[in-house]
């Protein structure tokens, strides 16, 4: 047995040099003919003026900023709009996958609709049709649909109270003759993409929840009802623990592919992160500087994900055991 352990270990190590000698191999073929051409190349870039606005940033952002800072405002605004969408969609399709295990007939085919419509049409598709309802549906501002006390909707986007009015208390937006003025606003480009990234990805978390509570076995909730469980206590105390175990990987990854899926903000002027990088090279003519940065930045949130998901099945296993 030792033997044969040094044996994997050492094919290993081999194909590990390979990969990296092949690596090299094109990093250095791929400057070689970048020089041959003229093309410049390396990462000075990013500490020079990016040249250009952001339209929309999370971030104070001005054109006489470095590259490097733009990029951050677009990772900044990728975040923005991905983190309320995966709390959107987990809600959601976590009640869409319950409504399709209810025993009420009519419930669970609406619920099957929703899931077989919004999988099985393109999300690009779907961000289009969202960002035209929001700009050409929509009245104008001056008209806008008030849907609470100091929540109006518009071609404008929708305007909801926020925090830093005068003396420190909530600012609450207010329709005027033309505009809408106070609070804070989501713009267009902002709304169709949360509507659609969210819409569209708790139908397949929809499909999660429901495959993960159908996979624990029936003896198990007609053992809690057989105890005297109620049926909330039953869900909470015995379906919950055992069908996260199959709901959590698959749940991660359906978040972070809509945080990938955000790059298609591009085509509705929203500004992420790819939206930023492709400004970015062409200003600057450094493609392959910028592919590797993105490539590099999904592949930490795809790295932290993993990480999340494995800590959260560490959790999940020990409430599971408690309980």
């Amino acid at each position: 047995m030792p033997a044969q352990r040094w044996r994997n270990l050492l094919v290993q190590a081999l194909i590990a040099a390979g990969l990296l000698a092949l690596l090299w191999w094109l990093l250095d073929a791929t400057a070689a003919n970048m020089r041959e051409r003229g093309i410049r190349s390396g990462f000075d870039f990013l500490l020079e003026p990016a040249g250009f606005g952001i339209g929309e940033s999370l971030l104070p952002f001005d054109s006489g900023d470095s590259a490097l800072w733009a990029l951050a405002a677009g990772l900044a605004n990728t975040l923005r709009v991905a983190l309320p969408a995966i709390l959107i969609s987990t809600l959601l399709g976590t009640l869409v996958g319950l409504g399709r295990l209810s025993p009420n007939l009519l419930l669970r085919k609406l619920c099957a609709a929703y899931v077989e419509a919004l999988r099985n049409v393109p999300l690009l598709l779907q961000l289009l049709a969202w960002y035209f309802i929001v700009t050409d549906l929509l009245p104008a501002a001056s008209k806008a649909l008030q849907l609470a006390p100091h929540v109006f909707l518009s071609k404008s986007g929708l305007s909801v109270p926020w925090l830093g009015g005068d003396g420190g208390l909530i600012d609450l937006p207010q329709r005027g003759a033309m505009n809408i003025s106070g609070g804070a606003a989501m713009t267009p480009e902002y709304l169709a993409l949360l509507l659609g990234l969210s819409l569209y990805t708790a139908a397949f978390v929809a499909e999660t929840v429901r495959a993960g509570i159908a996979a624990v076995p029936r003896g198990q909730s007609e053992a809690a009802l057989a105890l005297g469980l109620t049926r909330l206590q039953n869900f909470r105390l015995v379906l919950l623990p055992q069908a996260l175990r199959g709901i959590i990987p698959p749940l991660t990854n359906q978040h972070l592919s809509l945080t990938k899926n955000a790059s298609l903000a591009v085509a509705i002027g929203y500004p992420e992160l790819v939206s930023v990088a492709n400004t970015t090279l062409n200003q600057t003519g450094r493609a392959a500087e910028c592919i590797t940065l993105i490539m590099a930045v999904y592949l930490i949130l795809s790295l932290l994900t993993a990480w999340l998901s494995a800590w959260l099945e560490r959790r999940n296993g020990r409430w599971a055991d408690h309980s």
